[in-house]
């Protein structure tokens, strides 16, 4: 079973489905062309002395038009991990190796004032398989400055470890959303979001010693979104805030950045930065320096624990570049480029969870996209 940012790929072209700012006004037709894309990532994360978690996915898009209002759209992405993950927080590192294979499809209709997408998903690893089905709709008004978007999506997983730790284990769960864009001027766009998270089964990791959670978990969110055109020099200002907090304690913020400028001969170029920052969960077991190297244990009264690191509470600085250019009317090229840095000491609003190494990661992404009549 791999680790939440393998599975992450998939989610994100779900996510993206239900949960992506319209920064562009509504169609009112299904597209007139047809879109091949192509993405490939290559992506490691090392602590102090240790290269841990290598992850390589190239993933295609086809979305095809079926006429004025009907298109069909699928994701192939199939990624491929290896390294070593900690046994317990950032000590005792344990090499693995796995591969998924995911595929998305999706059918969209079209109308004159909103749009409806309706699809499936289904990914398949060593010891996990997960099946989805989602909805969402657009729904604009009359004028097109105010569009509400609405979706929802539902996952049953499977899970088998390798090492027979549980057999036949199960997930379920349901995932809500809301929002609404607003067009502020002839250069400014706003957006707001809620989502709602739930689940139940299990969410335990069985490749940690000491690691049981709770088999219920929701999570609340809230996203707002700013975007401003600078038409003197062309540049455009993107900027977002996403609240989050669960039933398990854990509360966070996450502040997002980004400038998209234009440069001649069909050049973009958009730098960002992200800080985020999140509380541990309320089992999340603190290591005590005092004790190093041996692995902290819960107390013995304790009904639920976890020594994963993405459970403790720290903070991260996210900065990146993306270039593109267009070759032509039909063809974009474009790199991107993002360095990642997690500590305890990072966190605002509070101090980080001790006894954790820094944790980095750098990720280097190729897209090829062609429009096709």
């Amino acid at each position: 079973m791999r680790t939440p940012l393998g599975r992450s790929l998939m989610s994100a072209a779900m996510a993206l489905q239900l949960l992506a700012a319209p920064d562009v006004a509504l169609a009112d037709s299904a597209p007139e062309r047809g879109l091949v894309a192509f993405k490939y990532l290559d992506y490691l994360d090392s602590q102090p002395g240790f290269d841990r978690i290598r992850v390589k996915a190239p993933s295609l898009l086809v979305m095809k038009p079926l006429s004025s209002e009907w298109s069909m759209s699928s994701t192939y992405t199939t990624d491929t991990i290896s390294g070593a993950s900690p046994a317990y927080h950032t000590q005792a590192l344990r090499n693995m190796h796995d591969q998924r294979h995911a595929l998305e499809l999706s059918a969209t209709h079209y109308d004159a004032l909103g749009t409806q997408t309706l699809g499936g998903s289904f990914s398949k690893e060593v010891d996990y398989l997960s099946k989805g089905l989602f909805y969402a709709f657009t729904k604009s008004s009359e004028d097109k400055n105010t569009t509400w978007n609405a979706g929802i999506s539902t996952n049953s997983d499977q899970i088998n470890p390798t090492n027979h730790i549980v057999a036949n284990e199960t997930k379920q769960s349901l995932d809500f959303i809301l929002g609404v864009t607003q067009v502020m001027g002839v250069y400014d766009i706003t957006q707001l979001q809620l989502g709602h998270f739930m689940g139940q089964g299990y969410f335990s990791d069985p490749y940690k010693v000491f690691d049981l959670r709770p088999r219920n978990r929701t999570h609340n969110t809230l996203m707002g979104k700013w975007n401003h055109h600078f038409e003197a020099s062309q540049t455009t200002l993107k900027t977002s805030y996403r609240y989050y907090d669960d039933s398990w304690g854990i509360q966070s913020h996450m502040f997002n950045v980004e400038f998209v400028k234009p440069f001649a001969n069909h050049w973009t170029v958009m730098p960002y930065a992200r800080l985020y920052t999140q509380s541990a969960a309320s089992f999340f077991v603190n290591a005590d320096s005092s004790g190093l190297p041996f692995p902290p244990n819960p107390s013995l009264d304790a009904s639920y624990y976890t020594e994963d690191q993405r459970m403790s509470a720290f903070g991260a600085h996210t900065y990146g570049v993306k270039v593109s250019k267009a070759l032509d009317q039909d063809t974009t090229v474009d790199l991107k480029v993002e360095q990642y840095q997690q500590r305890a000491g990072l966190r605002l609003f509070g101090a980080g969870s001790p006894g954790l190494d820094p944790f980095t990661a750098k990720s280097i992404q190729f897209g090829l996209s062609h429009y096709f009549d």
